[in-house]
């Protein structure tokens, strides 16, 4: 829903878990954005301060568990940062006018429509389209990768002439990222021939097959199929990371491939190089960071990497895990203000600005 003057911009978040948390203390920052509200999911973190959920001290601001709630704090968007979507609470809130901007697993709709149907029967794209029609709100998912690292690649993309072929890359240790339930999802800590374990990768990870469906729509390419492949890394020994245990000859480590298909040639592409542990047989050379490759005349090899502010000590696991968590949710917090402007229904990053990317100076 388009706002028609200059005031802050007034946002109601969701979870208060790892990104939840990190965007507490990132969103007093931001000069265009107002929190006025948190709605959690758990009990026991109804009527606490958020700033104390979320390690920075009170910001007079107590959390909540109903929608009623939220819709009573009248925000003009809502964050939604939690594992796992909330469809149901995204209707809602929708219908009443509210935008939404949510880092949890959506970039296009794709991978929520093959892998988890609606409980009304519905594909989910749809019941949210239509709850955005009847708000007039807008609905838009990112995060770092898939989101902002494809738009990286297609950015790079322009110095270009004849583009072959343009792959994504991330290549991260993913031991700082402390969800636990996320990591069951896909598999980690289960022997590596596990027969369930192929269709368990792919069921959640294919939010990734998404991002590649975002960068053919960025391009003007009709793709036949996206087809996915995966390599296993086995740990070579017990690893116990404190928050997840993994035997040994379980999976820790991966190297996915979502390809975007033409004619059985492969056209655009992400790839997914993670280990949870450097023990794994096959291992990677993980270069912890987010590549862009381009076939073509000239070719492109693009590296975007992260470093922590001056003064942070990344011999401190939390320090570390924030900064996983900032790049993750700020793309979310920074496209908020195009979001609100943007028309009603489903987008993508293809419909928003230059702005919708841009970070905020601190004057």
């Amino acid at each position: 829903m388009t706002s028609t003057n200059d005031q802050p911009i007034r946002v109601f978040q969701v979870a208060t878990g790892n990104v939840g948390s990190e965007m507490i203390k990132r969103l007093g920052s931001q000069p265009d954005l107002e929190l006025v509200g948190v709605h959690c999911y758990s009990p026991e973190k109804v009527g606490t301060d958020v700033g104390e959920l979320a390690g920075v001290g009170p910001v007079g601001i107590t959390a909540t568990g109903t929608v009623e709630e939220i819709l009573a704090a009248r925000p003009d968007v809502l964050t939604f940062h939690g594992v796992f979507p909330d469809e149901d609470l995204y209707v809602q809130v929708l219908e009443a006018g509210i935008d939404i901007v949510t880092t949890a697993d959506w970039i296009t709709g794709f991978h929520r429509d093959t892998n988890h149907p609606h409980h009304s029967g519905r594909k989910v794209s749809e019941v949210i389209e239509s709850a955005c029609q009847r708000g007039g709100s807008t609905f838009y998912g990112t995060g770092m990768n898939p989101g902002h690292n494809q738009i990286i690649g297609v950015a790079v993309s322009a110095n270009v002439a004849d583009i072959e072929n343009v792959t994504t890359i991330e290549s991260v240790d993913v031991s700082c990222h402390h969800s636990a339930d996320t990591w069951r999802e896909v598999g980690y800590g289960l022997p590596v021939d596990d027969p369930a374990l192929p269709d368990m990768l792919r069921k959640y990870t294919e939010v990734f097959a998404d991002s590649v469906y975002l960068k053919a729509d960025c391009f003007g390419l009709e793709l036949d199929e996206v087809r996915f492949s995966y390599e296993l890394g086995a740990c070579t020994k017990d690893v116990d990371l404190g928050w997840y245990q993994l035997p040994k000859g379980s999976l820790g480590g991966n190297y996915i491939k979502y390809q975007g298909m033409i004619d059985g040639v492969p056209r655009v592409e992400t790839h997914l190089e993670w280990q949870m542990t450097p023990d794994t047989d096959p291992s990677w050379d993980i270069k912890g960071c987010y590549i862009t490759q381009i076939k073509g005349d000239p070719q492109i090899y693009n590296k975007h990497m992260i470093f922590p502010a001056p003064g942070v000590d990344l011999s401190d696991p939390s320090d570390f895990a924030s900064i996983g968590m900032t790049v993750t949710g700020m793309p979310a917090l920074n496209s908020i203000k195009a979001v609100h402007a943007a028309r009603p229904g489903i987008i993508t990053s293809a419909d928003l600005p230059l702005r919708g990317f841009a970070g905020r100076f601190k004057l």
